[in-house]
Formats: structure tokens, sequence, C-alpha cells
């Protein structure tokens, strides 16, 4: 499992023109899942999401994590993120997870983050989504849980 997380002052997601998910100050988290992922691997993602610490405190030092400033997270589906571009023009998606083990597993993720008091809001799983962000550093953490 994969989490690319980016630091937003603010973002939203649209489907079909239609506002589905909107947040200020937080991360927009680009979430890709992989066959062998398990609840362990959506619980250290967790985790890491939540105690990161890489929003700045008042000596503009990265030592504040999402909690500390009561952020919020876009969570948005991203099986590209197992896009395997090392032969050929096209890629190939065959490590990222089936539809219905992905959504499962990036649901989870969600439900997580929620009970432990994050404002979550999400695009919609297998749409067609357009992503506006303002980010905020930039600052870009790839996370992994450690499965290929």
């Amino acid at each position: 499992m994969k989490v690319v997380l980016q630091r937003v002052k603010e973002a939203s997601v649209t489907v079909d023109d239609q506002v589905v998910g909107q947040i200020e100050n937080g991360y927009v988290a680009l979430v890709g899942v992989t066959h062998e992922d398990t609840e362990e691997d959506v619980n250290y993602l967790v985790n890491k999401t939540i105690n990161l610490r890489i929003f700045e405190d008042e000596n503009q030092k990265m030592n504040l994590s999402l909690k500390d400033v009561s952020g919020s997270v876009l969570s948005i589906s991203q099986f590209t993120l197992y896009g395997d571009v090392r032969k050929g023009r096209r890629p190939n998606f065959m490590k990222a997870a089936k539809p219905d083990v992905a959504e499962n597993l990036y649901e989870q993720y969600n439900q997580k983050l929620r009970a432990e008091g994050i404002n979550v809001q999400t695009g919609q799983f297998g749409a067609t989504m357009n992503v506006s962000l303002t980010n905020n550093g930039p600052v870009t953490m790839i996370l992994d849980s450690g499965v290929e």
C-alpha cells in the first residue's frame, strides 16, 4: 500500500463538475492498494499519516503532526500508484489490487483516520476526478507499507 501525502493550504475534488470533497490545511492523500495489502498495512499508514511531523512550528521547523495542527485529509483513491512503466510506453497496472479489494482497504484507511478524530473528505472510488490543491511548501511525502 502506498500513500502520497501533499501538504496543502486547501484542496477540493470534483466529479462530473460537482465538488464532492473539500478541505483546508492538511493533506491530499493519494492512496494506492496492491494485492498483498492487509489491515496491518492500513494501520501502519494511518499511524504515519496522523503522526508524521511535516507541519512547521513557530520556528519554521517541521515538528508538528496533522493532529497537532488540527489538519484534515482529502483522500483520493489512486490505483495508478502501482503502474509499472519500466517496459513499453503504456503503464501496466497488474500490481494494482482489484477494485473490490482496493475499495475495502481504501475505506478502512479513511474510517480509521476518522476514528482518530481526523476530518476526512473523499473523492469517489473508481470515478474520474479532478483534484485542485494549493500545495503548502511544497511538501510531498511518499509513504509505503513495504509491500510491493
